[in-house]
């Protein structure tokens, strides 16, 4: 069985290393070796939180991805991957900090939970259900472009006033990735109406089992998302 389970990074920084270790291996395939949410520097950010996808028969980390809310402290990894871009990003994130901001980075998923059918829909939607917890309004994500329609069947939007109508080369100048929003996490409208169920059902029961369907036929996911409460 597969866990997915959400934590502040500051409470577990075993799990951290092992969910960098294992997007670097991913990112490394790719031919990927530069890019700006695989620092290490929000293992100390009491603002960030992180969702693992978990083998519980071993404890592998076989995918995952953060969500960094801005505080000001340190840049959110949109900020860093398009100022060059467009250096407007940061007063528009300044504009969302009052209510609460925060950014669904750092997404990857091993070849070995992929070929099972759980992989960046699944971690979108455990951020997007987990979004309540942490007191933001909106969340920023940086998409590429095979990943633009799954953020949107989760509620994300194009967000055309950055960049190139939304669009960067990033993170190498022959990937275009797109700069995305949601921008209220309590209004799913836009979001399809299966992942819109999907989320709704997660926040109102953060720790369960759930039966999913995948490629290799159904599979059980056992949800730990109930984040401390301070």
């Amino acid at each position: 069985m597969i866990k997915i389970r959400a934590f502040k990074a500051i409470d577990d920084n075993e799990s951290c290393q092992k969910f960098v270790e294992g997007h670097m291996r991913v990112l490394k395939n790719f031919g990927i070796t530069m890019i700006t949410s695989a620092n290490v520097e929000w293992f100390a950010d009491p603002d960030t939180y992180v969702i693992t996808a978990e083998s519980m028969d071993d404890g592998r980390v076989l995918g995952g991805a953060r969500v960094q809310v801005a505080r000001g402290k340190y840049p959110l990894p949109i900020e860093k991957a398009v100022t060059e871009l467009d250096d407007s990003i940061h007063d528009v994130v300044k504009e969302y900090i009052p209510q609460g901001v925060a950014e669904l980075c750092g997404l990857w998923n091993s070849r070995e939970i992929a070929g099972m059918g759980i992989g960046s829909v699944f971690l979108t939607r455990t951020a997007v259900s987990i979004a309540p917890q942490i007191g933001i309004k909106s969340m920023f994500a940086l998409c590429a472009a095979y990943t633009v329609q799954m953020a949107q069947h989760a509620g994300f939007q194009i967000a055309t006033f950055l960049g190139n109508n939304g669009t960067f080369y990033y993170p190498k100048d022959d990937l275009i990735a797109s700069a995305m929003l949601l921008y209220d996490i309590n209004d799913l409208s836009f979001a399809s109406e299966a992942e819109r169920n999907e989320i709704e059902s997660l926040r109102q029961s953060p720790v369960q089992i759930k039966t999913e369907e995948g490629r290799r036929g159904a599979f059980d996911i056992f949800y730990e998302l109930q984040l401390p409460i301070f």
